[in-house]
């Protein structure tokens, strides 16, 4: 589909210079779009044409100017596209396009030597002509609810809100001045405001005014909405807990090994019991093959872990081996009721991780919680770009129009520069989508602090409402049998970053990236020569099996960073699936906006979403 094609149907509306318009269009042939379809166009107020509307608009310059184009009404029934756009500029300001030069210079003296369908004006003009449809779109989408599960407004002493940089009392509760002067600062947005907020020692708190930040692509970050988290005292918060405590005491075993371990055994028997526990199951029960994996298409076929993170990655001149840096067997933190404190309080950690001497393959947990420690923002799929663009043209999704030309390939559209570019550019996007609703919508705590949370209610220190199946769990027990406290062992010295827990950040930004390559790639084409690590992490053992896709495996992937992070012990599961689902978002709404873009006949790339349905943008 061509540019502007994609407008039919979609309700417009005035502009307004005043306001704050950012890009999202809604393509309509799109199934999961449809819902303004059907709305009647308006051409703003007193019926406007839309030529009349741009005039006041776009500052006159010598030559043709947009109020002499005698453009039509954008209606329904008639519809935009680029040829027609074109064909009615071209009658109406007269102009050829052979035969003579395209544009004036200032004097009138010829002053291009360019070829194609537009003159300069004519295409500037038509380049504002998009950028004004998509933030129309954009501004008439409906407003999305932002629910949150209501802990920050029911507890008087924020017990199950974020607080981790502030100051707290013996129990980790916050000072609720300096809780308060934090809630002032993200609702009045003032940057000077933030320079006040009274921290608990030197860590500072990580970038609460990128929740206010705009996107001049796709959604608004504003604009998407996700669900509530789990509430404090709720069964589902308790099964994730207990799930996280299994995680760390797994963090050894390696995944080769998950069938016939006995701690694995374990876990899946423990998070079977659970009343409200939302990760896979099969035939009810969580397994040893279901345990610890993500909820999306691919994730229980195949090993553990993606062959992404186990391929090696073409990179240039050169190819990277993907064995990684990692931590000794028991590097475990912050499993001191003083440590756990110090940390709440904002005090940096006073030591630091113990270091593998040996780079290995990810085999296991730690491993994997490592690899998320230490990545680049978008380095899985940066990674799974270079790998799947090594299998040639056969994997790339077949409605890529450069498939079937005879005499052009893909580049700068539809080729490697394009999709690298969108697995880097949706990223950042996804992250400010993650950083509004973290800083302004939730603000929801992290394991470790429930860790605390659990600890003193079991010891005595305080009687906190938590549901009985984290206090009645096997996990509990073995991590006080381990340990000696009922804290959330961390991988990670310093614990949690310092911004709140929903949604992840880490799966934000790669169910962003995911879908970019699933819009590119064939999702059903057949990853070659699969591979899965030894058990000591440093070979690549063929892999006997089912067939593994690009979709089965992206997928998988994006659970991997996120579940990755659960496993160090700073995330829950529901922010990595439901972070995954907003950077999914995230990523169609900036496709949607490209669309309009490209002079190639495209008809639209599908792509199947994280809960199994399909569709095409």
């Amino acid at each position: 589909m061509r540019r502007h094609d994609r407008y039919l149907g979609v309700g417009a509306d005035t502009f307004s210079p005043t306001v704050n318009h950012r890009t999202m269009p809604r393509c309509p042939k799109c199934p999961a779009l449809m819902k303004n379809a059907n709305k009647p166009q308006k051409t703003g107020v007193n019926d406007q044409t839309y030529s009349e509307q741009i005039s006041q608009r776009v500052p006159g310059e010598t030559g043709v100017k947009i109020a002499d184009l005698n453009l039509s009404p954008v209606v329904a029934s008639s519809g935009y596209s680029r040829r027609n756009f074109l064909g009615r500029v071209v009658g109406a300001a007269g102009v050829t396009l052979a035969g003579s030069p395209l544009i004036s210079g200032k004097n009138g003296e010829a002053g291009a030597v360019e070829i194609g369908p537009e003159t300069a004006l004519q295409r500037r003009n038509e380049a504002y002509e998009i950028r004004h449809q998509a933030a129309v779109a954009e501004k008439n989408e409906s407003l999305a609810p932002h629910p949150d599960n209501g802990d920050d407004a029911f507890f008087a002493n924020k017990i199950g809100s974020y607080s981790k940089g502030l100051s707290h009392n013996v129990l980790g509760e916050v000072n609720l001045n300096a809780y308060r002067e934090l809630l002032a600062a993200l609702a009045g947005g003032d940057p000077g405001r933030f320079e006040a907020i009274p921290l608990g020692g030197s860590v500072k708190l990580t970038n609460p005014q990128a929740g206010y930040a705009f996107e001049l692509e796709g959604a608004d970050p504003h604009r998407i909405g996700i669900p509530a988290p789990p509430a404090f005292s709720s069964a589902w918060e308790a099964s994730e807990m207990v799930e996280v405590y299994w995680q760390a005491l797994t963090r050894d075993v390696a995944f080769i090994n998950y069938s016939n371990d006995p701690l694995i055994a374990q876990a899946a028997i423990d998070l079977s019991a659970m009343s409200d526990f939302r990760g896979p199951k099969s035939g009810g029960a969580v397994t040893q093959d279901t345990l610890f994996r993500g909820n999306t298409p691919g994730d229980l076929t195949g090993p553990y872990i993606s062959q992404f993170l186990w391929k090696d990655i073409p990179y240039g001149a050169t190819t990277i081996v993907q064995r990684y840096r990692t931590t000794i067997r028991g590097d475990d933190h912050m499993t001191s009721y003083a440590e756990w404190l110090n940390t709440q309080n904002g005090m940096p950690a006073a030591s630091g991780n113990m270091f593998d001497s040996t780079p290995r393959y990810v085999r296991n947990g730690r491993d994997l919680g490592e690899y998320v420690h230490r990545d680049l923002t978008y380095q899985t799929f940066l990674d799974a770009c270079c790998i799947l663009l090594s299998f040639g043209p056969a994997a790339l999704d077949t409605a890529n129009p450069y498939l079937t030309s005879k005499t052009q390939s893909g580049f700068a559209t539809f080729g490697p520069p394009h999709i690298l570019d969108l697995v880097a550019r949706a990223a950042n996007a996804a992250l400010k989508a993650a950083w509004y609703q973290k800083w302004l919508v939730h603000r929801r705590l992290r394991p470790e602090v429930f860790g605390g949370r659990i600890h003193n209610r079991v010891t005595g220190a305080a009687s906190y409402p938590i549901h009985a199946d984290v206090l009645n769990s096997n996990a509990l027990v073995q991590v006080h049998n381990k340990f000696g406290t009922f804290l959330l062992p961390q991988a990670y010295p310093e614990g949690s970053p310092t911004h709140p827990s929903y949604p992840a950040g880490h799966p934000s930004i790669s169910g962003a990236c995911a879908t970019m390559l699933k819009w590119f790639f064939n999702e059903s084409f057949v990853i070659p020569n699969p591979v899965q690590a030894s058990a000591d992490g440093l070979s690549l053992l063929p892999l006997p099996g089912p067939p593994l896709t690009i979709g089965g495996e992206l997928n998988k992937a994006a659970a991997n960073v996120g579940i990755g992070r659960d496993t160090a012990g700073v995330h829950w599961r529901s922010d990595g699936m439901e972070g995954l689902k907003l950077g999914e978002a995230v990523a169609i709404n900036i496709l949607a906006d490209f669309r309009a873009t490209f002079n190639e006949d495209f008809a639209g790339c599908s792509l199947t979403k994280f809960d199994g349905t399909n569709v095409i943008v």
